[in-house]
Formats: structure tokens, sequence, C-alpha cells
């Protein structure tokens, strides 16, 4: 799998995390042993993390529009426009519903044509919050995060646009929401503008099973996620081959329940 310039440019000042780490997530950082790990455990790596996460070492990645390419193909996270998602929650998510749809749309960001993707959160039949998030693929299979517009519904009006972000504005810059070949163990940046949008998330597992009311699926791959914004929440979200996201559970901090219930991908 051939590398882009936006890896390249970071090889020298990031280092891919040993999948041994035994760093906590809600930590936000690795263990000193991981933060030790030389670099030539990078190249062990299928592909280098361009977004992987290193206690004290500044986050800036490289964006060249040259180094992304048309389609969001990644197998955890593929994005053909049409497709759609709808999750339903379980137990302390009971009643709440998540639409998911690819647009035709695109948006250009630091000169990279991203991908609009539609996110509505209901529940109970009423709309709680409304998000257009950008994506794009680099030529290497990750899948970068560009930034959302959000917004938090009450009674139908907008009350809260917190959270909102778009790379290369007031400094945000953009991460990794799916690697091309995740490595477990390794700790990378979704998102950053700090105070507002610091997502980040570890492969924990790979080749797990699910189960939900659309199908069975396999092969699938466990990421922890959370915020150092929110130390006492993380969830667990489960990525099914051709599919994406068909599960998520929290762990901490609350122990709601979201599974996959409709597919729709063109064909």
């Amino acid at each position: 799998m051939p590398r882009t310039n936006v890896v390249a440019a970071l090889i020298g000042s990031l280092l891919v995390l040993a999948a041994c780490t035994t760093a906590s997530p809600s930590s936000g950082a690795p263990s000193a042993a991981a933060s030790a790990t030389s670099t030539a455990s990078l190249a062990t790596s299928p592909t280098p993390f361009p977004a992987a996460f290193q206690s004290g070492v500044p986050y800036a990645p490289t964006i060249d529009p040259a180094d992304f390419v048309a389609n969001v193909d990644n197998p955890y996270f593929p994005l053909i426009p049409g497709s759609r998602w709808v999750m339903k929650g379980e137990g302390e998510s009971a009643g709440e519903v998540t639409i998911t749809k690819v647009t035709t749309d695109t948006k250009t960001i630091l000169g990279v044509v991203c991908t609009v993707v539609r996110d509505e959160v209901d529940a109970d039949g009423e709309l709680q919050e409304l998000t257009f998030d950008w994506y794009a693929q680099d030529a290497a299979g990750n899948v970068w995060y560009f930034g959302e517009d959000t917004a938090e519904y009450k009674n139908g009006k907008v009350t809260s646009r917190e959270g909102a972000w778009e790379a290369g504005v007031d400094g945000a810059q953009p991460g990794i929401i799916m690697p091309a070949d995740p490595v477990v163990g390794v700790t990378y940046r979704q998102e950053l503008l700090t105070g507002e949008a610091e997502d980040m998330a570890k492969a924990v597992q790979l080749g797990a099973s699910a189960e939900t009311p659309a199908g069975s699926y396999s092969d699938v791959l466990v990421t922890e996620d959370w915020t150092p914004l929110e130390p006492d929440v993380m969830e667990r979200k489960f990525y099914a081959p051709g599919v994406g996201l068909v599960m998520e559970r929290g762990i901490k901090g609350g122990r709601g329940l979201n599974r996959l219930t409709e597919f729709v991908q063109p064909h």
C-alpha cells in the first residue's frame, strides 16, 4: 500500500505506540515504555499512523491535497453516496435513533475535497442533534476527519452548536477517523481543536464478532473512543468490513447500547 506525503511528513516526529502498550485510554497518554518506542517500530506497522498520539509531541499533520483520492472505500469505513445506516438505542439509550446517510455533496477543506455525511439523532421521535461531517481518504487508505457542522435541538429549535469545527479554522486540525491498517494498542487523534474537539481512539481488538438486529458480523474491528475533555466517559465501537459502524456501547460514564437495525448501500 503506498505511503503518502501526509504520512512521510510525520514519520520524523510521531512514533507509533507499541501494540503491547498498557496505557489507559481514559488518561489520554501512553505509558512511559510505549513513549520510548524507537522509530524502528514505525516500520513494523502495516501502515504508519499519521495521527498517532505521543505525549509531549506537538500534533501538526501536513495536508497535501495531492495525497488524497476521490472515494472513501476503507473497508471499515466505506462512504458510498446513498448509503444509509439506522441505529437504535437499548438500555440507557432506549428511545434514541441515529440515522446516518452519505450525501452526494462535497466540501473542500484545506484544498481537499471531502465527502459530506448527514447524521441525525432523534429521541422519542424528536430531533435532538443534526450534524454534517466531512471526511476524505488518503492514498494509503486512511480516512481523515476534517470537521463537522453540528447543532443540538430542543422543541425544534437550535440550542447549541458546541463541538462544531473545521480543519484550518481557529487552529483546528484534522485527524484519522479510520486507519488503513488498524494496529491493536495504537492510540490516534480523530480531531483537534483545543478545548472544543479532542476526540481520540485506540484499536483494542481485531477479528471480533457483533450481533445486531441488522445481522451478525465477523472480522469486526473494536475501538475505544474518548476525549480528554470528558475523562469519565468512554465508549466502545464495533466496525464490520464492508459496512462500517454496527454497534457502540458505553463502558464508562454510561452503559447505553446502540445497534444497527438497517443498512442500505447502493450497488
